[in-house]
């Protein structure tokens, strides 16, 4: 890769020019922009090797980009750091981590201070949309609360949800981007003077004295909450195959930041691994960033996301491998390319339908396991604690607002306030946001052929109504109470203004227009790509639901309204035969998807298993089978579990390697957890306090003061 990798047109977010500075890689002059971490900006000038592992000098790179690994580990101004975590300054000097780090002098005494205790009746440990929903109904309670983030601002995940949210309008900003929830949320909370945030700020552990140990900004503070809420969200599942741990494999999470947080085109060429909603929603957002999706296979028969996502980027020109896998990705020194193979009903790959494609990175996109730690040690320690979000329960951000709101509510009331009765509808509504798609039927295209009216392209059952809150004439509607429900077109109103196609989270509503030209009416389809990149003029190749190619026409309209949303809403002229069938345009031409001619042969017993010790399947498999059922005995003897993550990835991992090997879970003792979630340096237990300037003041008995404590 060779510099520059910035996104410098966006069709959804503000591109801003930002103040650039010099930093250096390996003694080399690059530029960075202000408010980069170390790994974005590096990302950024083309660097995707950030060091190598000591063992086996395996290269190492990103991989969670959330802080939660240490795979992007480099040496900056002489420490070891996350670069992921790590903002980068003016001059600063960073090196590859290649072997163990050389420790610099220490001349001194560094300065120590008292360890401060701040109490506060609730602690929320997350400011995602979980956190954050629940400090605004504390917040009106009138509960003095405390946000503790470890990012530079608030949102969670939805700072990288540049798409229109599912869900209900009411209930949850339904058609609205996760990226202005994430704004509208932050405004709201800091309207009450009970509710403190501390950003940049990481929770380590929960103590048996119940309290909570933070790195606020360097500095150490002990938190003593009445009640805790746990709204850390998920960290994603891992995969084994040859050359997981290459740079240029990682999650999709990890992605997302890169793309719509840090504006970094973190890509050329894509391969997705992982079929649920988080695959399919980075596709998109990979699309829109101008990157090159080669294809997305998935394990199961079927997509696991809302079949929305997976028609709207099969229209756009990405092909999807339903019952196929990952053999390996390939590549000396990062990813060049993938290999994958269709399975049978055994899930192993069947010889002979192996494919490959070129690319330079493999996202993982397998499913999440909650970050549920420091619940789970409260629980054991006899603090009052709550959970909401991922945290709690995987399920779509719609859901963890309002259960976010609920939580607040509970916790209230279980605090004295007098918040009245939360309604039963909440809970059930609550339910509906959680709950999985739904059945699939055959898509509706209405028979009519004359006036305007919505083709509505979706046919699955998911928790979803937007369309039927912004139609002005009611023609759009869903039986029943339950948003659940298929929305219907109905009766003969239609205004054709267009309010229906540009609120759709699905991008699956279309206009079609009869009044002027039967024969050849005009169809309206929403765009969300730079405007540049269409015009008046320009002859489209129209797609169907499903993918199918239907035919080229040509584009006679763009408009931009500023209901849309920043979204396009572009009308082509189309032959009356397939004008109800068009639900897209491609964007990607075919010759991008097409697979080499040859591919790289699977390798089995060499797959990492431990990405920090670089520990192989095969060495936990021949434990497996000498007789080891106890995790902490593999630990001792591979160190699998014993690296910088704490066994957050490998874990779930060896334990698919007992049940393959026939050995029931119950008979497994999994490896005890490590006191500490998160790595710290030692000396801020001591009250060593880091030179610098903080983001916000310390913590002082004047705070204590100023909230009542």
């Amino acid at each position: 890769m060779s510099a520059d990798f910035r996104i410098v047109s966006h069709p959804i977010l503000p591109v801003e020019r930002r103040p650039e500075f010099p930093f250096f890689w390996q003694g080399q002059g690059m530029t960075a922009c202000e408010g980069e971490t170390i790994a974005s900006a590096l990302f950024a000038n083309g660097v995707r090797i950030f060091g190598h592992h000591p063992k086996d000098g395996a290269p190492q790179g990103i991989f969670c980009a959330n802080g939660q690994c240490a795979q992007c580990t480099v040496v900056a101004d002489g420490l070891p750091v996350k670069a992921c975590m790590t903002l980068v300054r003016p001059g600063m000097r960073v090196e590859p981590l290649d072997g163990k780090p050389v420790l610099p002098d220490v001349q001194g005494v560094p300065q120590m201070r008292p360890i401060e205790t701040v109490e506060v009746e609730c602690l929320i440990i997350g400011g995602g949309p979980a956190g954050l929903s629940a400090a605004i109904e504390l917040g009106k309670a009138g509960v003095r609360t405390l946000i503790v983030d470890d990012k530079h601002r608030l949102g969670g995940k939805l700072v990288l949800q540049t798409h229109k949210f599912f869900g209900s309008v009411d209930a949850c900003y339904a058609g609205t981007r996760g990226t202005d929830i994430a704004v509208k949320l932050e405004e709201e909370v800091r309207q009450y003077e009970n509710v403190q945030v501390w950003l940049n700020s990481t929770a380590l552990a929960v103590f048996s004295d119940r309290k909570v140990g933070v790195l606020r900004e360097g500095r150490y503070v002990l938190v003593q909450p009445h009640v805790l809420l746990v709204a850390t969200g998920a960290r994603e599942k891992s995969l084994v195959f040859r050359g997981n741990t290459l740079p240029g494999v990682y999650g999709a999470g990890a992605f997302q930041t890169l793309v719509n947080r840090d504006l970094v085109r973190a890509a050329r060429r894509l391969f997705i691994v992982g079929g649920g909603n988080v695959g399919l929603i980075v596709g998109y957002h990979a699309l829109q960033a101008g990157i090159q999706v080669v294809g997305l296979c998935e394990a199961l028969s079927e997509c696991g996301g809302y079949k929305v996502h997976k028609d709207k980027l099969v229209r756009m020109g990405v092909p999807i491998y339903t019952s196929h896998t990952i053999l390996s990705a390939n590549g000396e020194t990062e990813v060049e390319s993938v290999t994958i193979a269709q399975i049978d009903e055994r899930w192993q790959p069947i010889p002979g339908t192996e494919k490959a494609f070129a690319c330079d990175t493999v996202l993982i996109a397998v499913g999440l396991d909650p970050v549920d730690e420091f619940y789970r040690k409260a629980q054991e320690f006899g603090l009052p604690v709550y959970a909401a979000g991922d945290a709690e329960e995987i399920a779509e951000a719609s859901a963890a607002m309002f259960v976010g709101r609920i939580r607040g509510l509970e916790i209230a009331r279980a605090l004295g306030r007098d918040v009245g009765e939360i309604p039963p509808e909440w809970y059930r509504t609550a339910e509906v946001l959680k709950s999985r798609p739904g059945a699939v039927v055959r898509e509706d295209i209405p028979e009519k052929e004359e006036g305007v009216f919505p083709v509505l392209h979706c046919s699955q059952e998911i928790p979803c109504n937007p369309c039927t809150t912004v139609c002005p004439q009611k023609c759009i509607v869903i039986e029943g109470e339950d948003i659940r429900g298929l929305p219907e077109y109905v009766g003969d109103e239609c205004i054709g203004c267009e309010q229906c196609i540009a609120v759709c989270p699905g991008l699956a509503i279309t206009l079609v227009d009869y009044r002027k030209d039967p024969e050849y009416p005009i169809v309206t389809i929403p765009y969300e790509f730079p405007p540049e990149t269409i015009h008046e003029g320009d002859v489209v190749t129209v797609m169907d639901t499903e993918g199918a190619i239907l035919g080229n026409v040509e584009v006679v309209k763009i408009r931009a309204p500023k209901f849309a949303d920043r979204a396009l809403l572009v009308r082509v002229r189309a032959p009356w035969e397939i004008a109800r069938r068009i639900a897209g345009i491609r964007i990607q031409e075919p010759v991008v998807a097409e697979p080499e001619a040859l591919y790289v042969s699977r390798m089995l017993e060499d797959e990492i298993v431990c990405r920090c010790e670089r520990v192989t399947v095969g060495e936990i498999r021949a434990l497996v089978r000498a007789g080891l059922r106890d995790m902490n005995h593999i630990k001792g003897i591979t160190r699998a579990g014993m690296g910088a993550c704490g066994g957050k990835t490998c874990t779930n991992l060896i334990l698919r390697i007992f049940r393959e090997e026939g050995v029931p879970l119950e008979e497994v003792t999994e490896s005890v957890r490590r006191p500490l979630f998160v790595e710290v340096p030692l000396g801020v237990f001591a009250g060593a306090a880091e030179e610098g300037p903080a983001e916000e003041a310390p913590v002082t008995r004047k705070d204590v003061h100023r909230w009542g404590m």
